[in-house]
C-alpha cells in the first residue's frame, strides 16, 4: 500500500481531525485534557471522565481476551497494558463502595463500546486498530498527566491509577516495539487499509466522547 512503513501510515492516516475540527485547531479530547490539566475543569469533570473509560475498557478487556487466542492479535497484548483494574479501583477511590450504581455509560460510550464488540467479533484488524488507538495513546504523557492530577486533586497515588503503568518502565521503547509489530505482522494493502479506517472511526468516536464530556461539563456549570 505505500513505501513507508505500516506503523508510519497508520500513525499519520488513523488519526485525522474529525470532521468539523480543523486541523489547525486542537480535537475535543485536547481540549477537554489541557483544561484538566490547567485548573479549568473540576473534580468531578475527571470523575466524569474515568467513568467511560471504565465502559470503553471494559469491551476492549473483553474482546482481547476473546481473541487470546488468535496469534496476531495475541502480538498486541500485554497483561502491563490492562487498565480495567485500576479503573476500577480509581472509582471506587472517587466515589466510593457503591461507585458503578453512581455512573452510566453516555450515548456516545454506547455507540464507542458496541462499535468495539461488534468489529473485534469479527476482524484482527480491526480489533487491533481499537487497541492500537487507546493503549499507545494512553502511554503518551501518562506520567506528566499523572503527576499533574496528583497535585491538581490532591490524590496520592489513588484516583490516578489509570495512568501508572508500573511494568512499563521504558513507554517510548515500549511503542517503538509495538510499532514493529504493527509493521511485521505481513497484512496485504486490503488489511492494511481496513486498520488505518478503523483506526480513524476509533480516534473520531474518542474524539465525540469528549465533545460530549465537554457538553456535559458546560451544562453543570
Amino acid at each position: 500500500m505505500s513505501t513507508i512503513p505500516f506503523s508510519q501510515a497508520l500513525r499519520d492516516r488513523g488519526t485525522r481531525p474529525v470532521s468539523g475540527v480543523g486541523a489547525s485547531g486542537p480535537g475535543a479530547s485536547e481540549r477537554f485534557m489541557s483544561d484538566l490539566l490547567t485548573g479549568r475543569r473540576t473534580r468531578d469533570d475527571y470523575i466524569a471522565m474515568v467513568a467511560q473509560n471504565f465502559f470503553v475498557y471494559g469491551a476492549l478487556e473483553r474482546a482481547a481476551e476473546a481473541r487470546r487466542s488468535d496469534p496476531v492479535a495475541a502480538m498486541f497484548m500485554s497483561p502491563s497494558l490492562t487498565r480495567l483494574p485500576a479503573i476500577r479501583e480509581d472509582l471506587r477511590f472517587l466515589l466510593g463502595e457503591g461507585w458503578q450504581s453512581e455512573i452510566a455509560p453516555m450515548p456516545t460510550t454506547l455507540r464507542y463500546v458496541d462499535r468495539i464488540e461488534r468489529v473485534a467479533a469479527v476482524s484482527t484488524g480491526g480489533f487491533v486498530a481499537h487497541h492500537y488507538t487507546r493503549y499507545l495513546g494512553d502511554l503518551s504523557g501518562c506520567a506528566i498527566i499523572r503527576s499533574i492530577m496528583q497535585r491538581q486533586f490532591g490524590f496520592d497515588t489513588n484516583g490516578i491509577g489509570f495512568y501508572v503503568f508500573a511494568d512499563i518502565a521504558k513507554p517510548k521503547e515500549f511503542k517503538s516495539t509495538y510499532r514493529r509489530q504493527l509493521d511485521n505482522v505481513g497484512w496485504s494493502a486490503n488489511e492494511q487499509q481496513l486498520v488505518i479506517d478503523e483506526a480513524q472511526t476509533a480516534h473520531d468516536l474518542t474524539e465525540s466522547l469528549f465533545a460530549e464530556l465537554d457538553g456535559r461539563a458546560v451544562r453543570a456549570a
